[in-house]
């Protein structure tokens, strides 16, 4: 009587190929997120379409502005810029700033976020203050609130107090004309 060889092939072959099923399946997620043509550094926000964070955040010590306050935001279009004198970005995008600073259907708010005074007062001083309104968040708080993922960020507030849209990243002209003047032409005509 002869015996049988234990089939050996099923569970150990499955074991080898596991790996390559796993990468053959990654491989095809990525591809496909490379030819979809999605832009991947939108970072969506759950605020969109909710009411701005009630915010009351202390003005700009030595700077003759408000703090800013969300209630004040009511019947005007107001861009909320997230800033820091630390951040590089942020003095890339801020001539793009002083820019959309001219145009007078919205305002332009700044917070502050975990900054010392004196150098946003410097920072502000070399560049130019584009903001009708400055809070000082040191804590980081408030931009918690907001949702905020790092600096810069901007934030389009309808006239409802509603946030219409987030921008995550230095504005650049291209991104303004093309992303962020047709969010604030929307929330102008509502």
């Amino acid at each position: 009587m002869s015996q049988a060889k234990p089939a050996t092939g099923g569970p150990r072959r499955l074991l080898v190929l596991l790996p390559l099923l796993i990468f053959v399946v990654l491989a095809g997620i990525f591809f496909r997120q490379l030819i979809s043509g999605e832009d991947v550094s939108v970072v969506p926000s759950a605020l969109i379409g909710a009411k701005a964070p009630a915010t009351n955040l202390p003005p700009l010590e030595g700077v003759d502005l408000p703090g800013l306050d969300t209630s004040k935001f009511q019947g005007r279009v107001t861009l909320v810029n997230v800033f820091a004198s630390w951040c590089a970005p942020c003095r890339e995008e801020h001539p793009v700033l002083v820019e959309l600073a001219k145009d007078n259907r919205f305002d332009l708010a700044g917070l502050n976020y975990k900054d010392a005074s004196a150098n946003a007062r410097r920072f502000l001083g070399d560049l130019g203050n584009p903001y009708a309104a400055i809070g000082v968040d040191e804590k980081g708080r408030a931009a918690i609130d907001w949702g905020v993922y790092g600096v810069p960020e901007t934030f389009v507030v309808g006239k409802d107090g509603t946030i219409r849209f987030k921008h995550v990243g230095p504005l650049t002209p291209e991104a303004v004309q093309k992303t962020l003047m047709p969010e604030i032409e929307r929330a102008l005509a509502n």
